[in-house]
């Protein structure tokens, strides 16, 4: 029973898919899996902590949140199992995480060391596909941003700001920022983003605070529907 647990929670990653039980069993009795469960608020990661692992989380929910390079805003999100927290971390120039990852409820995290993770992709060729392809996919993404069409109106272009610096474009969402920053940032004025907010608001998409922007669901603010 517990082994047939363990191939269900890890046929939830993209990692593990179209792996057969018999490799997922290698996978089980030969590679070093660390099963963590954390308490409501504790921090998993720190900002600029080094990333070594890669870290999946298979039960609950945590908060992520993501400063800007000079510390002017902020933006917290959430993300609920089954999901990797910043695999693209792993490798590459800067192996070092770059959002805060908390608790909100009781999680359970299984950490998988780098070295294990080289080892997997050499001994299994679907792993070392369905890495390739992950990464591929962020890349891809991250590379289609620029070639996109620019926003026509000022409420377009205050979503496409929030939406660019989530990690998943869906759910709860809290910006933290003056309402003169971001002005700055999307190339207007104070009283004309301050006008735009109040529509969008009006339309049930955000609420405003004080330094501060909520959207309950950031799907519905990125299509605008009612």
């Amino acid at each position: 029973m517990a082994s047939l647990q363990l191939y269900d929670q890890l046929l939830q990653f993209p990692l593990f898919l179209g792996m057969s039980r018999d490799d997922l069993g290698l996978i089980a009795a030969h590679t070093k899996l660390d099963f963590q469960k954390c308490a409501a608020r504790t921090v998993i990661f720190n900002e600029g902590a080094a990333c070594t692992h890669l870290c999946f989380l298979l039960s609950g929910t945590v908060s992520v949140k993501t400063r800007s390079d000079d510390g002017s805003y902020m933006v917290d999100e959430q993300l609920s199992a089954p999901v990797m927290l910043q695999p693209e971390a792993l490798f590459g120039y800067n192996q070092r995480y770059t959002h805060k990852f908390q608790a909100l409820t009781p999680v359970a995290l299984l950490r998988l060391e780098r070295s294990e993770v080289v080892r997997l992709s050499e001994e299994f060729l679907i792993f070392r596909i369905n890495l390739l392809n992950l990464l591929s996919t962020h890349t891809q993404k991250l590379l289609h941003q620029p070639w996109r069409r620019y926003p026509e109106t000022l409420e377009d272009r205050i979503v496409r700001f929030m939406a660019q610096r989530c990690i998943h474009p869906a759910g709860p969402k809290t910006l933290h920022i003056l309402m003169t920053q971001l002005a700055a940032e999307v190339g207007d004025s104070r009283l004309d983003v301050s006008r735009a907010l109040n529509r969008l608001q009006d339309a049930g998409l955000l609420t405003l605070h004080r330094g501060r922007i909520e959207v309950p669901q950031m799907e519905r603010l990125i299509i605008k529907k009612g």
